[in-house]
């Protein structure tokens, strides 16, 4: 008997590296600029099935390579179902339902729409796909979670921008399964059809309008539905970059911790009824009624919440104990969590594409490697809430620097006050208010307002933590080597007793915290086009300097090419000083993100071709101011005079940047009337880069200004598909005619060029090309 005790307690020993070596096979499958053709996957299910079966010695290789065709099959069936190209840009009278909650900010509301049934041109095509939609007017009724609605559509394939540091919306869409995007067109058909009797998705926003209305502050209120049911919708941009300074972007979006603490009062809950009736114990055994308790009510919880990444896990971790306890087979945590991932990757192997599934199940395995060995009960809750803080930090700090660019240096301390209190008195009491919410809703004021409290205490505490030296730290965009060897001095600094010289694994986190810079010598500079769709902005950088040129539109909706593009790109390229800041006119499209990046940046003189129109205070740019950076010349060549009743376009800031082997001529908006002067006050000099005037439009980019600049490249920035036709297929061939070509951000993505102190002119690359996927179009 003691024997069978012995191997029943112990822990399959093949579940982690089976785990580990499935989500290495599909990992690798992400790396790919294109998927391999459906041929390879039946070779390689083949032959994982042969070395399973047949091979026992090579049998650990199977998982490897069943999931690396698992996931290349199911990347391309979520390709394969996006929005056919050639109904791009087209109308469709569509059926379908709302999923999850809509966003609703000034100017638009979006929600995820189910399409049930779809036509074009009045004939039914078979397609169906989840779509991110917008009405940018007011909706005939409210978009009610689980709501059904038949609208006009205007829909295209999933497209982001491609840029250094920024985010991969393309890779977002692929990952939670969004096959086009697209807006409501006006038409009288447009009506909402009904709404479902029950959804989970509609409790959830009638529990969150609940919290709303009986919480006096709305800020507060915001808080509490997304402790709650992480209904993140109120919260604003400076809610979450106070959340990044402290690092607990985790409890606003739900973490696993709340839904252990669920599973926690389940525990308890089901011990109390033993307590109370005893006689229990003789029909159901206490222990497992116990596990499926704690299960059910995290179970209900995560659902509740909305089934984010760290809460699935979670409940599978709980439901792999349930399991073994239920058939009396004890599993350790690492087991637990082998089977978590196993599960999540076998459901939707894309999950490896989001920034969550990393952090959360690299998180949770640190605290088992660090936690297991300091005991269980109290004194394991106690190192969990302490030194796990410490470690999860520390741990964590390679992915968070991978995916976001920043990463705060005092979220240990913050969690360490905010993870307790906010998981074991805000949580549970807003849960007790929402469940009331359910039950008797008069009580649920009182206990709301009690809520109210503590969370604008705990917030009031994180806003001052905010503004402390590191937490916001910034490092350049981190190499994939860089990433290996700090990850594996995490494991190495954090191992178990024992492991020799612990301590040495702090110098593999150098090459993340001291990159490699490859700046450009005196008498060259780099040059970048980013990507911010439908607008401009530039970066120029010498060895020691850095300006901005232009920064993006900002849109009702919030979304700010400065916040967004701009700043992250300038940090990713290890840039964290900005010396100037010109924006060329007040066009939205040029100077729609300036605000953002002079708050980034504050030390920056700024200047702009119509200071009058600009949201924060400029320096008017005119002809004639020059200076000089590290041996290379910056001239301002217009405006020369404010011309009564002339276009603003007119007004933009013209420079010419020169350097000892190249010059490159930034040209705002001008139009065919300015070009003339500013061709006129070129001097001869080395090998020409332009910027096209106006995003090719056709009221710019004469063949006059062509010839007589005579530029090797030019490069357009414009946004895909965007309704102005830019740049214009007349201009498009002017260039063509003369023999120059073009890189057009809409196509290429940022474009980079490099113009060294010496020869040759210049060097182009496309970040579209450099950082091919297989999911970028």
């Amino acid at each position: 008997m003691a024997g069978e005790q012995v191997q029943a307690t112990r822990p399959w020993p093949g579940a982690v590296n089976m785990a580990l070596t499935l989500l290495a096979g599909i990992a690798v499958v992400q790396w790919l600029p294109a998927l391999p053709p459906e041929w390879v996957m039946g070779v390689l299910v083949v032959c994982a099935t042969i070395l399973a079966w047949r091979l026992p010695r090579f049998r650990r290789l199977a998982p490897l390579l069943f999931g690396f065709a698992w996931a290349t099959w199911r990347g391309g069936s979520a390709m394969d179902a996006r929005l056919p190209r050639a109904w791009e840009g087209q109308d469709f009278q569509v059926i379908g339902h709302v999923v999850d909650l809509a966003q609703v900010k000034a100017g638009a509301t979006s929600v995820l729409l189910e399409i049930e049934r779809a036509s074009l041109a009045g004939r039914a095509v078979s397609w169906q796909g989840r779509a991110r939609i917008s009405w940018y007017s007011k909706p005939s009724a409210e978009p009610e979670p689980c709501s059904r609605w038949q609208l006009r559509l205007r829909l295209r394939r999933p497209r982001g921008v491609v840029n250094p540091g920024g985010t991969d919306s393309e890779r977002s869409a692929l990952a939670r399964g969004i096959a086009a995007v697209g807006y409501v067109r006006e038409d009288p058909r447009n009506q909402r059809l009904g709404v479902a009797t029950w959804c989970l998705d509609r409790l959830r926003g009638s529990l969150a309008d609940g919290i709303q209305a009986r919480v006096h502050d709305p800020h507060d209120a915001a808080l509490l539905r997304s402790f709650t049911v992480g209904d993140t919708r109120g919260l604003e941009q400076q809610d979450w970059i106070v959340a990044r300074a402290n690092g607990i972007s985790h409890l606003l979006a739900i973490s696993g911790f709340h839904v252990g603490v669920a599973a926690l009062f389940g525990l308890w809950l089901c011990h109390a009824l033993y307590w109370l009736w005893p006689s229990l114990a003789l029909r159901y055994p206490r222990m497992q009624a116990q596990a499926l308790s704690a299960l059910a009510l995290a179970s209900a919880y995560g659902a509740l919440a909305g089934l984010g990444m760290s809460t699935v896990r979670t409940m599978l971790m709980i439901g792999s104990f349930a399991l073994a306890r239920c058939s009396r087979r004890a599993k350790g945590s690492s087991h637990a969590l082998a089977t978590a991932l196993m599960a999540i990757l076998l459901m939707n192997p894309t999950a490896v594409l989001e920034a969550g599934f990393w952090l959360s199940f690299v998180g949770v395995a640190f605290l088992i490697l660090c936690m297991d060995a300091k005991g269980r009960g109290l004194r394991g809750f106690l190192c969990e809430l302490t030194l796990g803080q410490l470690v999860m930090t520390v741990s964590l700090l390679p992915l968070t620097m991978w995916f976001f660019g920043e990463a705060s240096l005092v979220g240990a301390l913050s969690n360490l006050v905010a993870v307790p209190f906010v998981s074991f008195v805000i949580v549970p009491c807003a849960l007790f208010g929402t469940l009331l919410l359910i039950v008797w809703p008069p009580l649920a004021s009182p206990v709301l307002r009690v809520a109210e409290w503590l969370t604008h205490a705990q917030w009031w505490l994180l806003e001052q933590a905010a503004p402390w030296p590191g937490a916001h730290w910034y490092l350049p965009t981190v190499t994939p080597w860089a990433l290996v060897l700090a990850m594996l001095g995490a494991v190495w600094l954090f191992a178990p007793r024992g492991v020799p010289l612990r301590m040495l694994g702090v110098f593999l986190f150098l090459p993340l915290l001291w990159p490699v810079r490859r700046l450009p010598a005196e008498g060259g500079f780099q040059a970048w086009t980013l990507d911010v769709g439908q607008g401009l902005a530039m970066i120029v950088r010498t060895r020691h300097h850095t300006l901005v040129y232009d920064a993006g539109p900002r849109f009702p909706s919030e979304y700010d090419s400065g916040a967004a593009v701009v700043v992250p790109s300038l940090y990713a390229l290890g840039m964290d000083r900005l010396d100037v800041l010109m924006i060329s006119h007040g066009d939205n499209d040029h100077a729609g993100g300036a605000a953002a990046v002079a708050a980034a940046f504050p030390m920056a003189r700024r200047f702009s071709g119509e200071p009058a129109r600009s949201r924060v205070p400029m320096e008017l740019c005119q002809a004639g101011q020059q200076w000089e950076w590290d041996e290379v010349r910056f001239r301002v060549l217009s405006p020369v005079a404010r011309v009564p009743k002339a276009p603003a376009n007119d007004d933009s800031c013209v420079l010419l940047v020169e350097g000892r082997a190249g010059r490159l001529l930034l040209t705002g908006d001008i139009a065919a009337s300015t070009e003339r002067r500013i061709a006129d006050s070129l001097r001869p000099g080395p090998g020409l880069v332009l910027q096209v005037p106006h995003h090719g439009s056709k009221s710019s980019s004469s063949a006059g200004f062509i010839a007589a600049t005579g530029p090797e490249l030019a490069v357009v920035s414009s946004g895909w598909r965007n309704r102005f036709g830019h740049p214009h297929p007349a201009v498009m061939q002017r260039y063509a005619a003369a023999g120059v070509p073009v890189f057009n951000t809409a196509v290429d993505g940022a474009v980079q060029i490099d113009f060294p102190a010496a020869t040759p002119a210049y060097v182009a690359a496309r970040w579209r090309r450099m950082e091919r996927r297989y999911w970028r179009e």
